[in-house]
């Protein structure tokens, strides 16, 4: 079977763009793929996911019902076998935790991801959102189904929300509310794999199959590997220990969003070779990298804050340029058609006095458990500011 077009395409330009990555492996020789990794590399874009594309295609026939769907997700521990035969397997499968599991390990996780505060989300939204539109091909789905129509501003609240809901502690584990959402993204994912695959505009030779496993194993990543190595370089002290905790929680989340083991890792390093090869593999930006990054650009300015809301719209805004310009430079700025004359000032001026407060309550009694608390009330203020719960209200007279 040919490997599609856009495998490696542009790979000198992704050499550049990765070469951050490559510097924080060990064994950089190791990180190259040979021939044989290249090609099974290359193959993963036009595999799917069988279990949840079953269930999709059981779901678009006149038997298919979301409802019955919806009560198999917060199904923990029932009976799975009077389930439509797609979605019994489907649950039956993800009801069963993968013998590899810690939830001790999950929870520990869970609480670095909190102690990162507003400043975890800022990574994932420019380092991980924002710098991942230079991948042009992956775009491709986001444009196809209508993301910019969508709005950038709600596509980063339902993001966010579910990030937040698999990673509060015991809750992506069965009966949990970040289980259940995982498996609706992983549906929807299906849905919109089986919609995009017939139709005429479509390039499969190209792109190869929409929503495919390299393409989810690169969103994994983002949320793992780069959310560690953009904690970092923003001032927020992660431990080795600390590090190993949320590579093994985004492995479990990986595994229900229905990504192949292979594609899996179980430590950092392994994480930034996989990244890096992953990189390497992927189409650079093209015009729909620049509509959707200028989307996201304005995004702040579409947020509602509950006090200063010009002032504080406009400085969130220039934070994220700062803190992506920092990650991708100024080629990476003028690629993605943003202005390229930022300078990094949030990371120079903040991260330092983020590195001093985080150490220094982290050696006080109740130190960090005071942290985890602070940083996560700080994420749920957030996320109200992005879902609009500050909006102000318009009172109709009668």
């Amino acid at each position: 079977m040919n490997t599609p077009e856009r495998h490696g395409i542009h790979i000198h330009t992704a050499r550049k763009i990765a070469s951050p990555i490559l510097l924080t492996i060990k064994d950089q020789a190791a990180a190259e793929p040979n021939s044989v990794e290249w090609q099974e590399l290359g193959q993963q874009l036009l595999c799917g996911d069988p279990l949840a594309d079953d269930v999709a295609a059981w779901l678009a026939t006149s038997e298919g019902q979301w409802s019955v769907i919806e009560r198999a997700l917060n199904m923990d521990g029932e009976d799975t076998s009077l389930l439509p035969a797609p979605l019994e397997a489907f649950m039956r499968h993800t009801l069963k935790r993968p013998e590899w599991l810690d939830e001790a390990s999950l929870n520990r996780g869970c609480d670095v991801v909190a102690r990162s505060g507003k400043t975890g989300m800022r990574i994932l939204r420019d380092f991980g959102l924002m710098a991942g539109y230079q991948a042009s091909a992956i775009n491709q789905t986001l444009l196809k189904t209508g993301a910019l129509e969508k709005g950038a501003q709600r596509r980063v609240a339902e993001t966010t929300k579910w990030w937040m809901d698999c990673t509060e502690p015991g809750s992506v584990l069965p009966g949990g509310q970040g289980f259940a959402t995982t498996l609706r993204v992983r549906l929807i994912h299906a849905m919109v794999r089986r919609q995009l695959s017939v139709r005429k505009d479509w390039d499969h030779d190209y792109l190869g199959l929409p929503v495919n496993q390299l393409d989810m194993q690169v969103t994994y990543l983002a949320f793992s590997v780069m959310f560690l190595l953009g904690q970092r370089v923003l001032g927020v002290p992660v431990s080795k220990e600390e590090g190993a905790d949320v590579m093994h929680l985004w492995r479990y989340i990986g595994w229900l969003m229905g990504l192949d083991e292979s594609l899996l890792v179980d430590n950092e390093q392994e994480g930034r070779i996989a990244l890096y090869r992953n990189l390497l593999s992927q189409a650079q930006a093209d015009e729909g990298s620049k509509q959707l990054a200028q989307a996201l650009m304005d995004e702040p300015l579409e947020r509602y804050y509950p006090n200063a809301q010009w002032l504080r719209s406009h400085w969130d805004k220039e934070v994220h340029l700062s803190i992506l310009r920092l990650f991708v430079g100024s080629q990476g700025m003028r690629t993605l058609g943003l202005p390229p004359c930022r300078w990094p000032w949030y990371p120079f001026l903040f991260a330092p006095l983020s590195a001093f407060a985080h150490t220094f309550f982290r050696l006080l009694p109740g130190g960090r458990a005071w942290l985890t608390r602070r940083g996560r009330r700080a994420q749920e203020r957030m996320l109200k500011i992005l879902f609009g719960a500050y909006k102000p209200q318009i009172r109709q007279v009668s």
